[in-house]
């Protein structure tokens, strides 16, 4: 079977990988649908994401979605044919948890993550023809709910996991900065909240485009000359761009609260906090997601429609331009999808 495969920074190939076979407790997944995120661009441009460094190829790919090829023995409730999308994440160890942290899976302390290398021997992701999957990690997509969109149910669960940090979202308004995929799955997850109003801020038109059809009340391109708002009780931060922190903080009202919902680096960065102190502002961290995804397919089959950030569709022969495209702002591009393989 294919596979997209990263070898090193800027070495992305198409290589035949063995066909999976299902063995107790596991199936195999018909892969149709995969979206490229931050993360697999990061391993193809740079060898490395965060702290995890490519020490062997990798398969990418953490937000895929498909139907069932194979069972393996034991499983039950999945059927041959069915259409379902994974839970990337699986503990390492026991999964016990101190009880201050109940139900937050996704701090756990040792997770295997889908096409990710922060272990040795890496853990390839879903950007194959098949992938075999641990059938406890495999989510049902519900009726009405396609592949295609059942692919980003992860990253929707991301945003959905943010805005439950911020509590109850119901009549309050809110600043959502930065309107990539991720900022502009967030507007959509707030205005499924309950949010009163959302103004989306970005520097990119295609971008703010896209995050109006996500369901922002008003769209500021700070590249325009556009301020940002004053006293916005509730941010959330979807740059993860430590130099925009500064007029971030002195956007949000005194005593409000951030999410901050881009990743930051992990290596020292100049920003201007000083506000954080001064307005006793709350900054709330948010880390990918516990169980969201079982939410986030809900979501959808509420009526939350993540067709918008869609922008392109690339087969997998060519998974390499469609990185190029989903790397490149004037692109006008947003969520870049891969077609993985057509339906059996």
């Amino acid at each position: 079977m294919k596979a997209v495969v990263v070898h090193g920074a800027n070495d992305l190939r198409i290589d035949e990988r063995p066909e999976p076979v299902a063995g107790p407790g596991e199936v195999v997944l018909h892969v149709e649908w995969g979206g490229i995120c931050g993360s697999d661009l990061s391993y193809w441009r740079h060898g490395a994401s965060g702290t995890a460094q490519l020490k062997s190829p990798l398969v990418l790919g953490h937000e895929v979605a498909g139907r069932i090829a194979q069972l393996g023995d034991g499983v039950e409730n999945l059927d041959v044919g069915q259409p379902v999308t994974v839970h990337p994440a699986e503990l390492v160890g026991d999964g016990i948890m101190p009880e201050r942290l109940s139900g937050r899976t996704n701090l756990y302390p040792r997770i295997r993550y889908f096409g990710s290398a922060a272990f040795d021997p890496h853990t390839d992701g879903g950007f194959s023809e098949r992938k075999l999957v641990r059938a406890s990690q495999i989510r049902p997509l519900p009726d009405g709910v396609d592949t295609l969109r059942g692919a980003l149910a992860e990253p929707l669960a991301v945003a959905l996991h943010a805005v439950s940090r911020a509590g109850d979202l119901a009549g309050r308004d809110v600043l959502v900065n930065g309107a990539g995929p991720i900022g502009s799955l967030v507007i959509a997850a707030a205005k499924y909240a309950g949010a009163r109003t959302v103004i989306a801020t970005d520097i990119n038109d295609a971008s703010l485009r896209i995050a109006t059809a996500m369901g922002a009340d008003e769209i500021r391109n700070l590249s325009d000359g556009a301020s940002l708002p004053e006293d916005v009780e509730l941010v959330f931060e979807a740059t993860g761009i430590p130099a925009v922190l500064g007029g971030i903080l002195r956007a949000t009202a005194r005593g409000g609260t951030i999410v901050q919902v881009g990743n930051l680096p992990g290596a020292p960065a100049p920003a201007a906090l000083g506000d954080l102190v001064t307005r006793e502002i709350t900054w709330i961290g948010s880390y990918r997601f516990a169980d969201e995804i079982t939410d986030a397919l809900k979501a959808m089959s509420d009526g939350l429609d993540v067709a918008p950030v869609i922008t392109h569709k690339f087969g997998i022969d060519q998974a390499a331009e469609a990185m190029r495209i989903s790397a490149d702002p004037a692109a006008g591009s947003s969520k870049v999808m891969l077609r993985l393989s057509s339906p059996n």
